[in-house]
Parts: C-alpha cells; structure tokens; sequence
C-alpha cells in the first residue's frame, strides 16, 4: 500500500455535511473522497456550481443520462422531477429495462419530447459518445429556453486539438484509431470505450453542434474537497430569444404589437 496520505476537514457540496476528505493515491480524481457519501472531486465540483446556478434545483424538471455517482443519489433524492437514463442496445428507445427498471435512452437519440427539462447532467458521458455532436444537439432540443447543460468530462488535452480515439465506419463497427482505453460503466462491467480526448476546444465544438453557450469552469475549493486533475465542469446554457436589437432596428416585438393594434381598431 502507497504511503500517501491526504486528509482534509472540510464540507461536502454532494451530501452537505462537515466530513473529512481522505486520499491514499496520489491521483486525487478517483481517490480523494468524501468520508460521508463517499464523491470524487469532480461530483462535488458539478453540484457546488450548480447549486450557485441554480439553488432552487430540488424544484426543477432534470435529466441524467448514465447515473451511478454519490451525486446522481443525492439528485434522485431530492428532486421530484428527477428523470435518469441508461442505453442498453438490446432495449427498445423510451421503455423501463425489464429487469433493472431503468429507463433506456439512446443520448444522441432521444425520446423526450422537446423543451422537457430545466437542467440535462451528465457525469463522464461525452468522452464515450460517437456522436457527441448529435447527443448535444438532443440535449439542447430537451432543454428549455434558459435551462442548461452541466457535465463534466475530462479534458486531458487541454490547449491543445482534441483528438478521436475511435469512431464507427460506414457498417457501423468500431475503429480504433489510437490504443483502446476503457473507464468504468455502472451497467457494463466491461467498461466504457473512450472515443474522445478532449481540449478545452470542446466549448467550440458543443456550441457550433448545439447552438448553446458553454463555459469552462476551473475550481480549485480544499474546503468543499475540490482539487484534482481534470474535474472541469462544463455549462452549456439554452438562450430565450433577444430582444436586444442593432441601433435603428424596431424590436422585434414592434411587429406583433403594430397588427394587433389594427385588428383591434
């Protein structure tokens, strides 16, 4: 057993309560944990800016896709309109998985009807995706005018160009294209493929593929046990329309007011 050593009183953002945080592997994303709900740093580093974001969130409308973290419970828990999903290829779109129950949804092809959430969360997901450019491009069609996307993703590249790592061919199998890496699923215990190394470019590409607007948040919080590698978090926000207008435009809302206006004289 490695001799290192982290302990660190503090209060957890995942669970709320005064815990210490403990590491005994100096690669502090997977191990340096939370005594009491036992999260990783990048769990409390999303549910720390989401409570800024959104205090009220017990009272919203919000998705997860692919949930199995100390976050994800505390999310199921406390808030009624909590919705989750996996994806099981052997389980039709939009049903309950006949053993399991959990309810099978396809991220770059979903079931939802449009404007059906507040907030989307996804834990580690987009680094798996083949098409993260089509499950953005969903995520911003269920989400309502001003609600947003959380996540967080490894962004190993940093400044420099993302990179695929796999992608599927025209017959629709994998092709590796740098050494296959794998990371943990909840349902799968042969893990999930990584096709992605992203960069910080990957608010570019989330918003060019989504129409969103993305910020890159960087935390670094030994009180709320937020240090590690790679525990960016991403918010990618759905706008209402502006009614902010060039000098000399009418608004936009001119129009409207004008005929309703004739209708009525």
């Amino acid at each position: 057993m490695s001799d290192y050593l982290l302990e660190v009183q503090g209060v957890c953002p995942v669970c709320e309560q005064a815990v210490t945080f403990t590491a005994r592997d100096e690669w502090l994303r997977d191990h340096f944990l939370c005594g009491g709900c036992g999260s990783a740093p990048r769990e409390r580093a999303l549910m720390k800016i989401l409570a800024e974001l959104r205090p009220d969130w017990r009272l919203l409308d919000i998705h997860e896709s692919s949930p199995g973290t100390a976050a994800s419970r505390r999310l199921a828990a406390e808030a009624p309109g909590y919705r989750s999903s996996h994806y099981g290829p052997d389980v039709p779109l939009g049903t309950a998985h006949p053993q399991w129950g959990w309810r099978c949804e396809d991220l770059e092809n979903q079931t939802f009807p449009d404007a059906s959430f507040d907030i989307v969360v996804t834990q580690d997901v987009f680094e798996h995706l083949f098409a993260p450019n089509r499950a953005i491009a969903e995520v911003a069609r269920t989400l309502k005018p001003g609600g947003f996307h959380i996540c967080t993703v490894p962004i190993v590249n940093k400044a420099k160009a993302s990179v695929r790592r796999a992608r599927r061919n025209r017959e629709g199998l994998v092709e590796h294209l740098l050494e296959p890496v794998y990371h943990a699923n909840p349902i799968d215990p042969q893990g999930s493929l990584v096709t992605v190394d992203w960069g910080y470019d990957v608010a570019d590409y989330l918003d060019k593929a989504s129409g969103l607007s993305t910020t890159i948040w960087t935390l670094d919080d030994m009180a709320h046990g937020v240090r590690a590698e790679y525990i960016e978090v991403l918010v990618s926000r759905k706008g209402f329309s502006s009614q902010v207008v060039p000098d000399g435009m009418a608004p936009p809302w001119k129009g409207v007011r004008e005929t309703i206006r004739r209708l009525l004289s």
